[in-house]
């Protein structure tokens, strides 16, 4: 049985990072396009639900999980 990674956390410096470019800033993809992607094909879930949205604006408290990563915005 494969152990899951411990939460990340992410501190926004303003009041919120669209979907895209938090997925970047965390180095879970090499670039846009990538990041659009995997948004596109549903890989990408926003406090629990598959968001589809790549400007979807996340803010503090909001948890994202792509792949077997996951990190929660403070």
């Amino acid at each position: 049985m494969r152990k899951l990674k411990e939460m990340e956390t992410f501190e926004l410096r303003g009041e919120y990072i669209q979907l895209n470019q938090l997925l970047k800033a965390l180095g879970w993809v090499e670039n846009g396009g990538a990041a659009n992607a995997a948004i596109d094909e549903g890989y990408v879930m926003v406090n629990g639900e598959i968001e589809v949205r790549k400007r979807n604006k996340i803010y503090r408290g909001m948890v994202v999980e792509f792949q077997e990563n996951k990190v929660k915005i403070v």
